[in-house]
């Protein structure tokens, strides 16, 4: 096996996509985006997505392909993903995948279970009711439809318990199947074609929160307002439920509830909503490195180590390995 995959992880805002960039060059490989709403196309600017000049330096993928109008999951970023890399790899031994992702890096570094299809009928049906009876309809469902994995999230995992999307996508392949949820994980993985060699970037935490609050400010300063407006009016799709929309489209709410809004009071709002956006931000951060934390392998860099230094750490592993 002579294909290596150098995978770049780490926190948001650390500067992934300025050392994928590097990387690339100095290769002369791709770049695969692994960033779950780097995808959509109606979300630029919150999502992050690397500017026209990056997208120039290296050729990118996965980058604003899909709608948020469509259903995508990771699943199927997975067997996209994966045809991708096997087609890149007959050009360049070498390719790189990026981004802060977990759950998509994981699929492509490990495979993902096989979940059966899940018709737009009862992922509608599904979604309904939630909206109608909350979060504790989706929790008793999941109790009564797959108890077993219910137990093991309220002592292992709590936290999944609240959050509505997991909950909808348990409940979804519940009806779909006829089966528990559980009973599709710790599946038998696919076998990779590369070796994976993989990145990480870190920081202080005080230095992180400062580089996450800069890049909210820069954000707003480049029309995430405007952006998020522009898709207010399909807040429930999932791909929507992210940090950086959610608050704006709760601040959103909040003015609609009142037929007239002072500017001060308006001030206000949109300045909490903006301190909510990058207190949810950071929280991510935190959550994005004790994830990537749990694979022992990751060879973890400070985010101000010179480019050349991890090269040749990168070099040495492809040496070694040969």
């Amino acid at each position: 096996m002579n294909n290596y995959l150098i995978v770049i992880v780490g926190p948001t805002a650390i500067g992934k996509t300025a050392l994928s960039i590097k990387l690339a060059q100095h290769f002369g490989c791709d770049i695969l985006s692994c960033d779950s709403r780097q995808f959509f196309k109606e979300m630029k600017i919150g999502t992050a997505v690397p500017n026209e000049t990056e997208l120039a330096a290296s050729n990118h993928h996965f980058i604003q392909n899909k709608s948020i109008f469509e259903n995508y999951t990771v699943g199927d970023f997975e067997k996209e993903a994966i045809s991708k890399l096997k087609e890149l790899f007959k050009e360049n031994n070498i390719q790189i995948v990026v981004g802060g992702s977990g759950l998509y890096v994981n699929a492509i570094l490990q495979g993902f279970d096989d979940f059966p299809e899940v018709s737009n009928e009862i992922r509608e049906n599904v979604r309904n009711q939630y909206e109608e009876k909350g979060l504790e309809f989706l929790q008793n469902k999941l109790k009564e439809l797959d108890s077993n994995y219910y137990a093991t999230l309220l002592n292992e995992n709590p936290q999944t318990l609240q959050n509505p999307q997991r909950m909808m996508r348990f409940v979804e392949v519940c009806l779909a199947s006829d089966l528990p949820y559980s009973s599709f994980l710790n599946q038998k993985k696919n076998q990779r074609n590369f070796i994976p060699i993989v990145i990480g970037l870190e920081a202080e935490r005080e230095i992180m929160y400062n580089r996450i609050n800069q890049r909210v400010d820069n954000m707003m300063n480049d029309g995430l307002l405007e952006e998020a407006k522009r898709v207010y009016p399909n807040k429930t799709l999932n791909a929507l439920q992210t940090v950086g929309y959610r608050e704006l489209f709760d601040y959103f709410d909040e003015r609609k509830q009142s037929s007239k809004v002072e500017s001060s009071e308006d001030y206000r709002l949109l300045g909490n909503a903006i301190e909510q956006i990058k207190m949810n931000t950071r929280r991510f951060a935190k959550r994005q490195l004790t994830w990537f934390k749990r694979n022992e392998n990751t060879i973890w860099f400070d985010f101000q180590t010179e480019n050349s230094k991890i090269i040749n750490t990168i070099s040495e592993k492809i040496k070694n390995a040969n």
